[in-house]
């Protein structure tokens, strides 16, 4: 990660990471730090299956603006347990001492966005949101970490943080394993372009030698019923996962 600048498979974030920080305690087996490499097939995940029958997403586009709701938990879907019981694996490397509390989310956001000057920096907040009302954040923990990596997340892999918002720090697995399609679009960044789940022919998602800085490109997505080739951020399996930084203009404040 950079403060500086944006680079293809980095972050560009805003703030320097904190020291005194919360988050993963210990590493995991699965991180494996003197290659730099993490192995998701053996990394624990926090228990339980919590559903939240009152969650929902909406989704209106008017004119320049495109309308977005929820209340900030997972809409056919389930999380963890939060706080982490001492009885979970994943208590042995994160405490993450949080709840998850439904909170109404009500943005918009512009529906024919444009890139700006330059890019932006990603700040430690919300980046985006996705389609089945989950907010997400920069893929990195209060260290500057890969929060994927390091930090302890559901089967969803989503968590809260000290507001209790419940999040994600990448697109998640049960997320990209639905969307099986040439192109799904499966949320918004906060500049308004679309966050896609693409796949080659072979069922492949795009690596980073196959995106910008930004972690994203330009070509055919299917958005609002029509094929247009626009910009877009895509999901990968490689960090940054999803954004590097921002292409447009930031909707939120």
């Amino acid at each position: 990660m950079s403060t500086t600048a944006a680079a293809v498979g980095s972050i560009f974030a805003c703030q320097p990471g904190d020291p005194n920080g919360g988050g993963a305690f210990k590493d995991g087996p699965w991180i494996n730090a003197a290659a730099g490499t993490w192995d998701s097939t053996t990394k624990v995940s926090v228990s339980g299956t919590v559903s939240w029958p009152t969650a929902d997403y909406t989704e209106t586009v008017n004119g320049a603006s495109r309308y977005i709701t929820s209340h900030g938990v997972p809409v056919k879907q389930v999380s963890g347990t939060f706080p982490i019981p001492s009885t979970d694996d994943a208590y042995n490397y994160d405490r993450n001492p949080n709840h998850i509390a439904e909170r109404k989310i009500a943005i918009a956001l512009p529906s024919a966005p444009r890139a700006a000057t330059t890019t932006s920096c990603l700040p430690a907040g919300a980046v985006g949101i996705l389609r089945n009302g989950v907010v997400l954040f920069a893929s990195l923990d209060q260290l500057n970490r890969d929060a994927v990596a390091h930090e302890t997340q559901d089967v969803c892999e989503g968590h809260p943080e000290q507001t209790s918002t419940y999040h994600y720090h990448n697109v998640p697995n049960c997320i990209v394993n639905a969307a099986m399609g040439s192109s799904t679009v499966v949320g918004f960044a906060t500049d308004g372009f679309p966050i896609v789940v693409e796949r080659d022919a072979k069922g492949n998602l795009p690596t980073n030698a196959d995106l910008d800085k930004c972690h994203g490109r330009t070509s055919p997505i299917t958005l609002d019923g029509a094929v247009v080739s626009m910009y877009h951020y895509s999901a990968t399996l490689e960090f940054p996962y999803m954004m590097g930084c921002l292409t447009g203009t930031s909707a939120l404040k």
